[in-house]
């Protein structure tokens, strides 16, 4: 049997034809007002104080302003202080970053405008964001991640507008600060996503104190994840009798492929010493390219413990670490966020700041994950943990660290 549709009306055709034009139109304009949407990305809830507003013809700028409601009261906030946040890329990390930061500028009621730049680490686009930054008078320069710290470091060390770094490594192990305790005396202010490598290491020997074998994956090519998480802690294993296999992607661009070869070849270094693999961990450092794989990495290790030094690599779902020991993106915005109000304030000074370290490091854990292969988790680690992920693989508990 054959059957014969119908045709369509002429209006209704006409009327699909037109939502595709209004949709298409649609399109079209959100495109144009968000051309960073590529690189440059945050959390709905900034939407009800912030503007963020974009130009097509500069797609590396991003302008963020109270919304005019909070305009009218900025009398009572005192002097807009104007703060420029320079990107390197973009990340996942700085999302949370950017998020928090705007949101504790508003709880503490800092009158500010912000502009986000991706200098894409560019070294002559970076002299130019600064010789923009000083002719425009901005207040504060966030730097995020490593990368663009390092190059503020190298560039503007000494310069007339304050710095704080956010989402970067521990200074210290790169060199950039002597010691934890001491300021910079310069216009650098300094916090770290990295715990002291002791401590991190004595969280890992507490969730399991007969550790015989310690796999670390690092991207190579990651300078600051290498030299400030990596190299430290395996030092320091080796020190307590452990054996580490470093696990170094090579091509971030094929960093799954790498790991699967990679983490197989140390499950068979590892049974050597430990043939049911009770006594072995494998670490995750701070390396987007490798944690991003948390699949991957999941899928080879088996039953190892996959444990995370970025508490955010503990997730709801299967694709989860299954413990996580660390400072979270969000609790080292906060912090930063936290310095960067008070110098604008003029309650410190740049120079004077001691590192700022997150303490008590962020716990994370994922109860589903730890029934999957088997593990029994420490009761010290739950009680204490602030984001915790139910047999479900649920959230149970996502209590953010709330500071002054």
């Amino acid at each position: 049997m054959i059957v014969k549709l119908a045709p369509r009306p002429t209006f209704v055709i006409r009327g699909i034809l037109a939502a595709l034009l209004t949709l298409s139109l649609t399109a079209t304009a959100a495109a144009e007002n968000r051309p960073f949407s590529a690189w440059f990305k945050y959390g709905g809830e900034i939407d009800a104080t912030w503007d963020v507003a974009g130009d097509p013809a500069r797609p590396t700028f991003v302008s963020i302003r109270r919304k005019s409601a909070e305009i009218q009261s900025a009398d009572q906030r005192g002097t807009l202080r104007r703060v420029l946040v320079l990107y390197p890329r973009s990340s996942s990390a700085y999302d949370i970053a950017i998020t928090k930061i705007l949101s504790v500028f508003e709880s503490k009621g800092q009158n500010a405008e912000f502009t986000v730049i991706n200098f894409e680490l560019n070294h002559l686009r970076g002299k130019e964001t600064i010789q923009f930054a000083e002719k425009s008078k901005f207040d504060l320069i966030f730097a995020m991640g490593s990368e663009s710290t390092a190059w503020l470091y190298d560039n503007y060390r000494g310069g007339d507008i304050p710095v704080v770094s956010v989402c970067s490594k521990d200074p210290v192990e790169l060199g950039q600060m002597k010691d934890y305790d001491s300021g910079s005396r310069t216009n650098f202010a300094f916090t770290s996503l990295n715990m002291p490598v002791e401590v991190q290491l004595a969280y890992v020997m507490e969730f399991k104190p007969d550790l015989k074998n310690l796999a670390i994956l690092v991207d190579s090519k990651n300078i600051s994840a290498v030299q400030t998480q990596a190299e430290p802690v395996a030092a320091r294993a080796r020190k307590q009798g452990i054996q580490v296999y470093m696990g170094t992607v090579q091509n971030p661009a094929k960093a799954s492929e790498e790991l699967a070869q990679i983490i197989p070849d140390a499950v068979r270094t590892m049974q050597k010493n430990d043939f049911d693999l009770s006594k072995s961990i494998f670490l995750i450092t701070g390396s987007t390219t490798v944690f991003r794989e948390i699949k991957t990495i999941n899928e080879k290790a088996g039953r190892i413990p996959v444990v995370s030094m970025i508490p955010e690599i503990v997730t709801a779902g299967q694709n989860t670490a299954v413990l996580a020991v660390g400072i979270s993106f969000e609790s080292n915005a906060h912090l930063a966020a936290v310095y960067g109000t008070d110098i604008l304030s003029g309650r410190s000074d740049p120079g004077q700041l001691k590192v700022g370290i997150v303490s008590p490091p962020d716990i994370a854990v994922s109860f589903l994950k730890a029934r999957e292969i088997g593990l029994r988790v420490p009761f010290r680690f739950f009680e204490t943990a602030t984001f915790v992920y139910d047999y479900e693989g649920q959230p149970a508990r996502t209590v953010g660290r709330k500071s002054n």
